[in-house]
């Protein structure tokens, strides 16, 4: 142990479900010995190692990396995505930022684009579709170009590479109280927008993302700026403006 490391006992509100087509129903569970030095999946794993030792069904939980990249730690901790702490996964999230005593009360996304799979997994296929309906580039096959063969001006390249850190975790869509996709498709349509590589499908890309993200159930976006302020990758709404533009272009192009 640690010279900083302590134990925390905690109160769970962990939500149950079976299925897609179960009503669900919040669980309560009390969890001993919880080092304040392990991150929130790993007590998590704490509390299903003491499931399954009583013969219990563990919490079933979305997690891949645990390192800040995939995206797949999707959770509602008290109300906020992936908790409390700014930019930061639920995967990043340590046990340290609680107190001996607390009462945490875990989720999963809230959103008619992300159903409930099981517990706290949903299905965030429709962030797929959305891509596979726009977010990509025709390219030539072959040499690699020269690397300075194609000018990039250092603000787009910079505006480019923040929009890219997307993770698509849908921390957006569950903060929302739209459940808008919008932070998300504007960030892929940005990186794409912003670089010359993009142009050539530019304005078929925007139309049809779009439309797919309304096709699937997201909601519209409001201003709320919640999206922005739960983004574990701190991406900017400013990519949404960038996206209205980009539409409006196309659509007026579309009409020549």
């Amino acid at each position: 142990m640690s010279a900083d490391e302590k134990l925390l006992t905690l109160n769970l509100k962990i939500w149950r479900q079976k299925d897609a087509k179960d009503k669900g129903e919040m669980v309560d569970y009390t969890l001993e010995g919880v080092s304040t030095d392990s991150s929130f999946l790993e007590m998590l794993d704490q509390l299903n190692e003491k499931l399954v030792s009583e013969n219990q069904e563990p919490v079933v939980f979305d997690h891949d990396c645990r390192e800040g990249i995939c995206g797949m730690c999707s959770l509602m901790i008290n109300g906020q995505a992936h908790g409390p702490e700014k930019a930061t996964t639920t995967c990043q999230l340590h046990m340290r930022s609680f107190n001996d005593g607390d009462t945490i009360v875990i989720e999963p996304w809230r959103a008619k684009a992300f159903p409930v799979i099981k517990d706290l997994m949903v299905d965030r296929t429709s962030f797929d579709q959305v891509m596979q309906a726009g977010g990509f580039v025709n390219v030539n096959t072959g040499n690699a170009q020269d690397a300075n063969e194609i000018l990039i001006p250092k603000e787009n390249a910079d505006l480019a590479m923040d929009a890219a850190a997307c993770i698509g975790c849908g921390a957006c869509v569950a903060s929302c109280p739209n459940a808008s996709g919008m932070l998300f498709v504007s960030a892929k349509i940005s990186q794409l927008a912003l670089l010359p590589q993009g142009k050539l499908e530019a304005e078929q890309r925007v139309q049809n993302m779009v439309n797919k993200m309304d096709e699937l159930g997201f909601g519209n976006c409001t201003n709320h700026a919640e999206c922005e302020a739960s983004c574990p990758k701190d991406i900017n709404i400013s990519n949404i403006a960038r996206m209205n533009k980009e539409f409006i272009a196309s659509a007026v192009a579309s009409k020549k």
